[in-house]
């Protein structure tokens, strides 16, 4: 055999058949003789035609692998009987939709309605425990007048005088491959197959009108920012009376002013006097659950974390919350009076801090990267 069908449809020879397909549609439409007549490219297409309707078909693709012609005794190229399926090439060539087997038929007025989005902030403490809240949403919802049928009570549709029903019409036209039928969708009707004589006065005939509603939504405990949840069956009325679509509320929660969210873990500085971290202390802090007593040993250096265990937020899936830790920052304060600097000289010189040096030690990270590092949750 002289003719590469694979090469003249440029695809490779383990191509698949969608692949074979794709390819040729791809020629087809640009060899078409309709949109070229140049006899050159006629010819072709004719070879292209003809490289088709051989990789489409498994068996006539296996005989050709196997070296033997499988149009031998006839013209390379479409002929109508010779084997090559009238559907096959009206859907690689047309996309679908040739002759009476791609009749969709009338298209149904009831649909389901469209999902609708709405996004709700919230703060802190309703993420960590839960809320129930009260939304305002705009969606459109069944016609009362109508009941969602469109037509005005009492009035009735009628069959399409047109497409008589069909919800589509039919048209012949002329092509290198003979008379070809085709189908698109009643412009009288819509594709419906009927008319709406009298249309609702309150929807058009829409059969859904718009309107704000007050819905409740329950946020759970532990949810977060991007957390959708799903309100079955409140979104947007579907068109002619079809069921209506899902309503999904996103969170977004606000910063909170006092604790950074990590997950489930809550994280918050603590700073204390540099009296207090030397001699120790116990100081309060309030969290979600109210005032909590945070112990400040003697010698507590900056960078230290105290962690209350269960004291973050609630987990979303599962039991239990987690942890809320309080990175601690000792202040050294900036303005002395007479008497304080004095008592800090008497205590530097009973330390022998007189003339300090500083000490550079390795090894171990510093304040800044362990503040970092916690925060980030490392």
């Amino acid at each position: 055999m002289t003719t590469d069908y694979y090469q003249v449809l440029g695809v490779s020879r383990d191509a698949t058949g969608e692949e074979i397909k794709r390819a040729y549609r791809r020629l087809a439409r640009e060899l078409h003789p309709d949109v070229n007549p140049d006899p050159h490219t006629q010819e072709r297409f004719k070879t292209v035609t003809a490289a088709y309707e051989v990789l489409s078909d498994p068996g006539k693709r296996q005989l050709y692998d196997l070296g033997a012609d499988p149009l031998s005794g006839r013209q390379a190229g479409f002929q109508p009987g010779a084997g090559f399926g009238f559907g096959d090439i009206m859907d690689a060539f047309f996309g679908g939709g040739g002759g009476g087997a791609g009749r969709r038929g009338p298209r149904p007025r009831q649909r389901r309605g469209d999902d609708a989005l709405l996004r709700l902030e919230i703060d802190l403490r309703e993420a960590a425990f839960g809320t129930v809240r009260e939304i305002t949403v705009d969606t459109e919802v069944l016609c009362a007048l109508c009941a969602g049928t469109g037509s005005e009570p009492g009035s009735e549709r009628v069959t399409c005088h047109t497409c008589r029903g069909r919800g589509e019409i039919q048209s012949v036209q002329r092509s290198f491959l003979g008379q070809v039928m085709t189908s698109r969708p009643c412009p009288q009707c819509a594709g419906f197959g009927d008319v709406i004589t009298a249309p609702c006065p309150d929807c058009a005939g829409e059969g859904r009108v718009s309107t704000r509603r007050t819905l409740t939504v329950k946020v759970p405990a532990g949810v977060d920012t991007g957390t959708r949840i799903q309100l079955a069956g409140e979104g947007e009325a579907g068109p002619g009376g079809g069921p209506p679509g899902d309503l999904y509320v996103e969170i977004v929660e606000k910063a909170d002013p006092v604790f950074e969210r990590h997950g489930d873990d809550l994280h918050c500085t603590l700073s204390v006097p540099m009296t207090a971290a030397a001699l120790g202390a116990t100081v309060e802090l309030e969290t979600l659950d109210g005032i909590e007593q945070i112990e400040v040993r003697p010698g507590t250096q900056s960078g230290a974390v105290r962690t209350l265990r269960a004291r973050g937020v609630a987990h979303l899936r599962g039991t239990g919350r987690g942890d809320l830790h309080a990175h601690i920052v000792v202040t050294t304060p900036t303005k002395l009076d007479e008497e304080q600097r004095e008592l800090l000289s008497r205590l530097a010189e009973l330390r022998g801090e007189e003339n300090p040096s500083a000490q550079v030690t390795a090894g171990g990270p510093g304040l800044f990267s362990r503040i970092r590092d916690a925060f980030a949750g490392r």
